[in-house]
């Protein structure tokens, strides 16, 4: 019996990169089918509340991907160029932002295809590996989305086309975090019961074995 689940993901975090790969190993592996669900980073869907916080945060947050990246053997470093448009020393966020809203819509096109999964697991390689500067130039992203099993230029013209009804959905995959019980990402929401954070997949991953998770025949 296939068992389901929903990952809710940002393009921006890097707990959500740390977490994809894992993710996608474990429903490859497993009679699992993960659904990608994209939700816009904090600092585009609400950066009021990105700077009432405590302003050690983004500190810890950097030196925590870090050690966490170094932990797990997953190469890391902060993205050249960042998804989201921002000045780090004033925490400012401008108004037009390009990368993260392709990005996001890019991810939703590719959930409606059930790519999502590979997709973002893909692309989060080149954007926060730091084997690539420039991950927005070139062709990075159509080799990403073609490892992907997916077709860049397909995906970049819905993207335009139908930019107003994948912003909806992506609002809707925000709205369905919050009513499973959690707000932040990377979060697995399994039979109604969220599991935040990279370092809880082990713990979703116990979870659906209780129900049944079985790995795949050879």
């Amino acid at each position: 019996m296939t068992l389901h689940a929903d990952l809710f993901f940002s393009f921006r975090s890097p707990y959500s990169y740390l977490a994809i790969g894992r993710y996608r190993a474990m429903a490859e592996d497993h009679d699992l089918d993960i659904a990608l669900r994209t939700v816009w980073p904090i600092a585009i869907r609400d950066p009021d509340i990105l700077f009432t916080g405590n302003p050690a945060a983004p500190r810890y947050i950097l030196m925590d991907s870090y050690r966490t990246a170094q932990r797990l053997g997953i190469p890391f470093r902060w993205p050249r160029p960042d998804p989201v448009v921002q000045d780090l020393a004033t925490r400012e966020i401008a108004e037009e932002q390009p990368l993260i809203r392709r990005l996001c819509r890019l991810g939703q096109a590719a959930s409606r295809r059930g790519r999502g999964l590979a997709f973002a697991d893909e692309v989060s390689r080149i954007i926060f590996s730091g084997e690539i500067d420039g991950w927005d130039q070139g062709d990075h992203l159509a080799r990403a989305a073609d490892r992907a099993g997916l077709d860049l230029a397909e995906l970049d013209r819905e993207a335009v086309a139908d930019a107003e009804a994948l912003d909806a959905e992506i609002a809707a995959n925000q709205d369905a975090l919050e009513a499973a019980g959690h707000w932040g990402v990377p979060t697995l929401v399994f039979e109604g019961e969220p599991f935040f954070g990279q370092d809880r997949i082990e713990t979703a991953k116990w979870r659906m074995e209780q129900k049944g998770l079985t790995a795949r025949a050879d």
